[in-house]
């Protein structure tokens, strides 16, 4: 008799794990994520402000599904350290077989704080999330990432010229045009690395 091979797990994605430029985990796919919502927020452990999941019971937001090999979270988890990974196979709207195991990764609360000048949202990350959405959700994907995304009026560091951001990607005129259309729409406000 042979054994049942259990479905190999999935990560939810809802930032820059969206782009998928950034990393080669497969079978990466459309999902939506129920009870969270997304916020900048800054834990002590990095020097600037990061996207992460919090719940909010009436929301809901879109990101990707992806595998991971093996079950082999060591270099995920390496990546998106600060986080807490947590079991969100019942909250995840998927086409997956019923029994996969998908994960959420989420900054506890106890280490939430909010973005500040020194600890700033980049924007050479927030165009990597943007251009993410764009690929997999269209334009309306991204202003249902703006909707559903709370901390705008953080500070965003400007760093296009010199991205911070280890998986920074490079935008097109349109691309760049899109998130800086969707920050004026919010009154974001954009600082320089000399402040």
């Amino acid at each position: 008799m042979t054994a049942t091979v259990p479905p190999a797990p999935y990560f939810f994605g809802y930032g820059s794990l969206v782009n998928t430029r950034t990393h080669a985990y497969g079978q990466a796919r459309p999902a939506r994520l129920s009870g969270w919502r997304r916020a900048w927020v800054q834990t002590d452990l990095r020097p600037v402000a990061y996207l992460s999941a919090v719940p909010c019971a009436d929301s809901r937001i879109d990101g990707l599904v992806a595998e991971v090999p093996g079950a082999d979270w060591a270099a995920l988890d390496d990546r998106e350290f600060g986080y807490d990974r947590l079991a969100a196979r019942d909250a995840v709207q998927h086409d997956l077989a019923p029994e996969t195991e998908i994960a959420v990764y989420a900054i506890p609360a106890s280490s939430q704080r909010a973005a500040s000048m020194r600890h700033p949202i980049l924007l050479s990350y927030l165009d990597v999330v943007i251009q993410g959405y764009l690929d997999v959700f269209g334009t309306e994907g991204v202003a249902d990432f703006m909707r559903t995304t709370d901390g705008w009026d953080a500070p965003i560091l400007n760093d296009r010229a010199a991205p911070r951001y280890p998986r920074a990607q490079a935008l097109t005129t349109e691309e760049r045009d899109l998130v800086d259309q969707h920050l004026s729409a919010v009154g974001a406000t954009l600082i320089g690395l000399d402040q």
